[in-house]
């Protein structure tokens, strides 16, 4: 509502004038001025952009840090509770899915999994998220799922780091091994593999993503019986070879996505 005033100076910038024929008098209509304050919205996965410590949760299921990745499977599945922001990562030798049971799990899909592989003697974290597939919620919000993922991906990667951090102390030569990131995506243009860098180096940013890696870049255990190759089978169940499937021009695959479940 507007308030009646006479100062003996008048603002223009803040006020309004009238002239009351009635009274002859000068009735000054003052407008409170409100700045309307937007906020952009920002779509989240894991909580925070900064990493806390204090909101992981880390559970050892079968493994300790005495137990070198390339000698038995080590598999990292990391969860994010909307109820506490906490997150919940278990270090195990196969995906727990326990932390994947329920209807939200099944429909968000915004679990993220990794699995450390030798490959001809080299070790890389190789890690897996579900884009699209499986579900229309999923195919419809593909190109933000892949935006967001790829915003979080560093906080993830913080979080292996540090809920495994006396593994890395014991075993320093993993902070070098590469992060071999696969996107799975019934959308041709998400599904895609990329090489984010060394562990050391990943967590920091997301300007450290690289284009599409092409498939002959990637690499690939030997094909017969060999000991510079750990483990032969993944331990990832809707992971497929990405080596299977048809390339595309650009280096995508075709096939990567088809085993999403």
């Amino acid at each position: 509502m507007a308030s009646l005033t006479l100062p003996s100076k008048l603002n223009p910038s803040s006020s309004s004038l009238f002239l009351d024929n009635n009274q002859s008098s000068l009735i000054i209509y003052k407008r409170s001025i409100k700045i309307k304050k937007t906020h952009s919205p920002v779509a989240r996965l894991f909580g925070p952009s900064i990493f806390e410590a204090s909101k992981l949760k880390v559970l050892f299921l079968g493994v300790d840090e005495k137990k070198h990745p390339g000698n038995l499977p080590r598999t990292y599945t990391l969860t994010h509770s909307d109820i506490t922001s906490k997150l919940t990562l278990a270090i195990s030798q196969n995906i727990n899915n326990s932390q994947l049971q329920g209807w939200s799990n099944k429909v968000y899909r915004d679990e993220v999994v990794a699995e450390w592989r030798k490959v001809k003697g080299n070790m890389s974290l190789h890690v897996h998220c579900h884009i699209s597939g499986g579900h229309f919620f999923l195919d419809l919000f593909a190109r933000l799922r892949f935006f967001i993922f790829t915003k979080e991906l560093p906080l993830v990667l913080k979080a292996f780091a540090h809920g495994d951090g006396n593994l890395l102390n014991n075993y320093p030569d993993l902070q070098e091994a590469l992060v071999w990131v696969f996107f799975h995506s019934t959308i041709p243009e998400y599904n895609r593999v990329e090489c984010w860098g060394p562990l050391s180096e990943a967590g920091g940013s997301s300007s450290r993503r690289g284009p599409t890696t092409p498939l002959s870049k990637i690499p690939r255990p030997c094909l017969e019986d060999c000991s510079c190759c750990f483990p032969t089978i993944t331990s990832i169940p809707w992971s497929e070879d990405p080596t299977n499937g048809q390339v595309n021009d650009d280096g995508t695959n075709q096939g990567l996505g088809q085993q999403i479940r």
